[in-house]
């Protein structure tokens, strides 16, 4: 039986910090081939082509970085890749791998893995993270899945995954789901048939600045009213509970949606945003009902890279609403 052809992609991360001669902490050092030398068996598993794209850690990738990452991918897949690893920091995984699902329309996986462990770390979690994501990667049951997120020896849809943990190795969960599966001898068990809708959408020329902002006891939403003047395209609430704002941001709110698009999520680590129970100004109905686009089960920081993405593509509203809509329910 042939092995499958995986490209390996490492942007950096802890997976690849080690410390160096008078340095006061752990930086990005090891290369895609390093890591993988370090973990023999993936030679019998796969035939690797191994790429460093950058060397920075994952606070500092920017979504330009992810869109050439997405191209890069798509067109090792058009040449008979039969699957994708991106290493990369934690920090920031919950967010590339969705984007990466948004803009790569391949049913091949795609896998972002990374560790929370330096490699010189006692019980450095890179190499087994590394090595799932490979059995992963390889697996003809991962096809038609988009992006997933692979630590700990469990599997992550991207539209779900949150980095849960600043330091633990069990840090990655998924609220609103449970994980995809688990890799278990050498194999990937895929134990959830369900996922969120994929778009397949077209990577802009560029992706707009899209602002998130909080909603918290007391705040008086000043900072709504300087979105448009600071060269933001669209908004993302994120409101307290089920979708809710304080009654001083209605207004502001009101006039924010009739300029730019304006995503209303959810702050809670779980749940859908709420479209037809509370009805008090500032409450959900009210806020649809005054053009905020409900996010559904995605969080603030997922309903951002779609919303840009969509705006980028200059998209009607009417056409983001319908995208967001997707996002409403499971899959089966």
């Amino acid at each position: 039986m042939s092995k499958p052809k995986i490209l390996v992609i490492s942007t950096g991360g802890t997976i690849t910090m080690t410390s160096g001669q008078g340095s006061k902490g752990i930086a990005p050092t090891l290369t895609a081939a390093d890591l993988l030398g370090a973990v023999p068996q993936i030679a019998h598993l796969a035939d690797i082509e191994a790429l460093t794209f950058s060397s920075m850690p994952g606070a500092s990738l920017t979504m330009k970085n992810i869109t050439e990452l997405a191209g890069l991918i798509q067109q090792r897949f058009d040449q008979g890749v039969s699957g994708a690893i991106v290493i990369q920091g934690t920090d920031t995984i919950e967010e590339t791998s969705f984007l990466l699902d948004l803009l790569v329309a391949d049913d091949k996986p795609v896998v972002v893995t990374g560790a929370m462990r330096g490699a010189q770390a006692a019980g450095a979690d890179g190499p087994a993270n590394l090595l799932a994501s490979v059995i992963v990667a390889g697996s003809p049951q991962a096809a038609g899945r988009g992006a997933m997120v692979v630590l700990n020896d469990e599997i992550h849809a991207a539209a779900f995954v949150k980095k849960g943990h600043t330091g633990l190795t069990s840090s990655f969960i998924s609220p609103n789901s449970g994980p995809l599966g688990l890799v278990s001898e050498q194999r990937a068990l895929f134990t959830s048939a369900r996922s969120m809708a994929r778009l397949g959408l077209a990577a802009p020329a560029a992706l707009p600045e899209i602002a998130i902002v909080k909603a918290c006891l007391g705040d008086d939403g000043r900072l709504l009213s300087a979105l448009e003047g600071l060269g933001y395209a669209g908004a993302v609430i994120e409101a307290m509970g089920a979708g809710h704002v304080p009654r001083s941001w209605v207004p502001r709110l009101d006039e924010l949606a009739s300029r730019m698009p304006v995503v209303l999520a959810v702050r809670t680590p779980a749940g859908p945003v709420f479209t037809g129970t509370y009805g008090f100004p500032g409450s959900e109905i009210d806020l649809i009902g005054r053009g905020l686009i409900p996010a559904g089960l995605l969080d603030a920081l997922k309903a951002r890279l779609l919303l840009a993405v969509l705006s980028g593509n200059n998209e009607s509203v009417e056409s983001v609403r319908a995208c967001f809509s997707r996002f409403s329910y499971l899959q089966a």
